[in-house]
C-alpha cells in the first residue's frame, strides 16, 4: 500500500461496514477501488467471486479489471465481477428469465429500437403530432422505469392530460416489448429490481452471490439503480461505494446526487472518507475549480488540493465573434505545436452543444489540423439503417428472430402484439424459429387466421427475395426490395421533414453501394466475395461501430462537456463561455444553475497543464447578430489566477496574421 496517500490508504483497508469514498477529480478513486478489491481478497479473505465492482462504462470496467489482474493472482480473481450496471441488470436477468416470463436469447432494444416502436404506437394511439412528441415521450417512460414507475401507476399519479397518453402508449409499448420477448436499456436495471422485490428467495440467492459491493461514480445512480445497490447489500451492509456530489452532471437522465445523502440515512454507521490530493492539475487549475464550485451548497465539504507547480494562469480570451473565437482556438493549437513541439492529441476542446463543433470542424479543417470528434451518431446507429441491416440479415438467415421482429412490422403490415406473441408461444413450443414456425401446419391452431396470413405473405416475399438474390445479380435484388416494402413513402411518413426523409434514404442508397463496392473490389481475385460474405461483413463492422472508440492518433479532440468526464488532457479549451449558452438557456429558465456550476467545474478539471476559456462578445443567431453577455462563471474565477486577453476588433486581425505566420512557419519545415 505504499504508493497510496494515507486518506486513500484508510479508504482501502476499512472493511468495518459501510463506506463512502468522496472522491474529487483526478484524485486516484481507480486505483482506490481496485486496490480494495486486492485487498478484501489477499487481506480480508473473500474469495473474488463473491465480489462485485460496479460502474458506468465498459471503458473504466474494463480498465479496473485490468488493473485488478495486474495485482492479484488470476487464480484468486475467478469469477470476480466488474461490469457496468446495465451488463451486472443483463447477467441477472439472463439468470433468472424465467421468473420474469422471459425466454432466452431475449432480444435488447437500444434507443433507436425503442423510439421506432413508440413512434408506431403514437401513430396508431392517432397522436397527431408524433414527431414533435417522440423525444420526449421516450424519456418521459425511461424517467418512468428509473423511478421505478409501471404504467398503471404512471397513469394513476398522471399530472395531466398529457402524462396520462404518456401512460397509455407506455402500457402498450411495455406489452409490445414482452410479445417482442425484448427488454429495453432502462429494463436492465428496473427488472432485476422488480425480481428481487417480488422474490425473496432469488434475492437471497444473489446475495450470497454478493458479499461485497464496490460501486464506482456513486453520484450518477439514478433512484432504480441506488434501489438495486440497497436491495444487494441491505443485508450485509458490506461496501464501498466511490463518489463526487460536483460532478453529478446527468440529472437529465435521472442522476441523483442526493443519493449521497440517502445513503447516511439508510446506513447510519457509514463511514465517510474524502480523497482531495489531486495528481492531475495545477494549483491554478484546482484553485480555479475549488472557487467556482464553492458557490454550490454542498452536504459535504471538500477542497482539491495538488503537490504540483503554480502552473500557468486561467487564460479567459474575448473574441469579436463566434469566427474568430474559432479561428483564435485554431491557431493558437497550430502555433502551440510548432513552438513547443507538442503533439495535436494534447489539446481538447470542450463546449456545452455540439451544434458549437461546426464551425470549429471548418477552421480546423481549413488549417489541415487532424481532430477526432466524440459523442457524433454512427452511421450504423441510425434507425434507417439498422432496419435495412435487419432485412440483409433475414435474407442471409431468415432464422435471425431480432431481425424478423424488428422489419416484420416495418413499414407497417398490421401485424399486432398478440399475433406476434401467440407465434412466439408457438415457436418456442417447437423450438423452431418464428419463420420456420411459419410453414408449419400447426401454426394455424394457436394464430388468428387474419395474422397468420399476414405473418406468412410476408414469409413468402422473404423466400421468394432470397432465391433472387442467389440466383440473379444481387445488387439489383436489394435496391428492388427497398422498392417492394415501399421504404421510402414510409419514411416519409415517419420523418419531420421531406428533406429529412430524402436523407434517411440517401443513406439506405449508400449502404447499398457499400455492398456494390465490396463486391466489385474482390472480383476475380481470391478474396472475391458472395453476397451472404458481404452483408456478414457488414454486420461485422456495424457490431464493431457499436464498441466504444479507441484512437490513439495523433488528433485534437473535440467533445462535449458531458463527454468529457472522466477524461484529462495536457491543453484544454473551453468555448462559448456565455451566458444561455453555459450556463444553458433552459438551465436560466428553470432555476436549475447548480448542475451547469458542476458541468463547469467538470470542464475546469480536465486540465493539466493549461486552460483557456473563450467568448464571443458577438454571435450570430436566427440569423441576426446579437451582443452576448459573458458567462457569471468567468466572475467566479479567482482574479489572482486569471488574465483577461482580448481587444475586441483588433483581435480578429491580430489572429489573422498570427495565423498567416504560424502556416508560412508550418509549411517552410514542410520544405513548401
Amino acid at each position: 500500500m505504499s504508493k497510496l496517500n494515507p486518506r486513500q490508504n484508510e479508504a482501502v483497508r476499512y472493511t468495518g461496514g459501510p463506506l463512502l469514498v468522496l472522491a474529487g477529480a483526478g484524485s486516484g478513486k481507480t486505483s482506490v477501488i481496485t486496490r480494495k478489491i486486492a485487498y478484501l481478497i489477499e487481506h480480508v479473505g473473500i474469495p473474488g467471486r463473491h465480489i462485485a465492482a460496479v460502474t458506468f462504462t465498459n471503458k473504466a470496467a474494463r480498465e479496473m479489471k485490468e488493473r485488478v489482474g495486474k495485482i492479484v493472482d488470476r487464480k484468486l480473481t475467478r469469477g470476480l465481477i466488474v461490469s457496468t450496471f446495465h451488463n451486472l441488470g443483463l447477467n441477472i436477468i439472463r439468470e433468472e428469465h424465467a421468473h420474469l416470463g422471459y425466454y432466452p436469447g431475449f432480444s435488447i432494444f437500444d434507443a433507436e429500437d425503442a423510439k421506432a416502436l413508440l413512434r408506431d404506437l403514437m401513430l396508431r394511439e392517432a397522436s397527431a403530432d408524433a414527431g414533435d412528441e417522440l423525444n420526449d415521450v421516450q424519456m418521459t417512460i425511461s424517467s418512468w422505469k428509473n423511478s421505478m414507475r409501471g404504467p398503471a401507476e404512471a397513469y394513476s399519479k398522471a399530472a395531466d392530460e398529457r402524462e396520462q397518453r404518456i401512460a397509455i402508449v407506455y402500457k402498450y409499448y411495455s406489452e409490445y416489448l414482452k410479445a417482442y420477448n425484448a427488454v429495453d436499456f432502462d429494463d436492465l436495471i428496473l427488472l432485476p429490481v422488480q425480481l428481487f422485490r417480488d422474490n425473496p428467495e432469488v434475492l437471497a440467492k444473489w446475495r450470497r452471490k454478493i458479499r461485497y459491493m464496490l460501486v464506482d461514480e456513486y453520484q450518477d445512480t439514478n433512484l432504480c439503480q441506488y434501489e438495486l445497490v440497497r436491495m444487494l447489500v441491505a443485508e450485509r451492509a458490506a461496501f464501498t461505494v466511490v463518489g463526487d456530489d460536483d460532478q453529478s452532471i446527468y440529472a437529465w437522465r435521472g442522476a441523483r446526487p442526493e443519493n449521497l445523502v440517502q445513503l447516511k440515512e439508510d446506513f447510519p454507521s457509514l463511514k465517510i472518507v474524502k480523497l482531495e490530493q489531486n495528481y492531475r492539475s495545477t494549483s491554478r487549475i484546482l484553485r480555479s475549480a475549488n472557487t467556482v464550485i464553492a458557490n454550490n451548497p454542498h452536504v459535504f465539504e471538500k477542497a482539491l488540493w495538488s503537490e504540483r507547480t503554480t502552473g500557468d494562469e486561467i487564460r479567459i480570451v474575448r473574441c469579436r465573434n463566434e469566427d474568430a473565437e474559432t479561428e483564435r482556438v485554431a491557431t493558437e493549437i497550430l502555433d502551440q505545436k510548432l513552438k513547443q513541439g507538442l503533439g495535436f492529441r494534447d489539446f481538447a476542446v470542450l463546449y456545452r452543444g455540439n451544434h458549437q463543433a461546426r464551425l470549429l470542424e471548418m477552421k480546423l479543417q481549413a488549417y489541415q489540423i487532424p481532430y477526432r470528434i466524440s459523442g457524433g451518431q454512427s452511421f450504423f446507429s441510425k434507425n434507417e439503417i439498422k432496419d435495412a441491416m435487419s432485412y440483409l440479415r433475414l435474407l442471409i438467415n431468415p432464422n435471425d428472430d431480432t431481425a424478423f421482429l424488428r422489419v416484420v412490422n416495418v413499414p407497417r403490415r398490421e401485424i399486432g402484439p398478440r399475433t406476434l406473441e401467440q407465434l412466439s408461444h408457438y415457436a418456442r413450443a417447437r423450438n423452431v424459429s418464428l419463420f420456420k414456425s411459419l410453414s408449419d401446419m400447426g401454426a394455424e391452431t394457436h394464430v388468428t387466421e387474419k395474422g397468420l396470413d399476414r405473418l406468412r405473405r410476408f414469409a413468402h416475399w422473404v423466400d421468394t427475395t432470397c432465391q433472387r438474390l442467389h440466383s440473379e445479380n444481387p445488387v439489383p435484388v436489394i435496391k428492388q426490395l427497398f422498392t417492394d416494402i415501399e421504404y421510402e413513402e414510409w419514411l416519409h411518413q415517419h420523418s419531420g421533414t421531406p428533406k429529412q426523409a430524402e436523407r434517411r434514404m440517401q443513406n439506405i442508397w449508400y449502404l447499398v453501394d457499400s455492398i456494390q463496392r465490396m463486391l466489385e473490389d474482390g472480383k476475380g481475385t481470391a478474396d472475391e466475395l458472395g453476397i451472404e460474405d458481404a452483408i456478414t461483413k457488414l454486420i461485422l463492422r456495424d457490431m464493431m461501430e457499436q464498441r466504444e472508440e479507441e484512437d490513439d492518433s495523433d488528433k485534437v479532440q473535440l467533445l462535449t462537456l458531458h463527454a468529457s468526464k472522466g477524461l484529462e488532457f495536457p491543453n484544454v479549451y473551453i468555448l462559448g463561455l456565455e451566458e444561455e449558452i453555459l450556463p444553458h438557456r433552459s438551465s436560466i429558465e428553470e432555476g436549475s444553475i447548480e448542475e451547469e456550476r458542476r458541468l463547469m467545474y467538470v470542464g475546469i478539471t480536465r486540465a493539466k497543464e493549461t486552460l483557456t476559456l473563450t467568448f464571443a462578445a458577438q454571435r450570430r443567431q436566427y440569423g441576426e447578430k446579437i451582443e452576448t453577455i459573458p458567462s457569471r462563471f468567468l466572475d467566479e474565477l479567482p482574479e489572482d489566477d486569471i488574465r483577461w486577453e482580448g481587444t475586441g476588433d483588433l483581435d480578429v486581425e491580430a489572429n489573422q496574421k498570427k495565423g498567416k505566420a504560424t502556416l508560412s512557419a508550418l509549411l517552410g519545415d514542410l520544405g513548401v
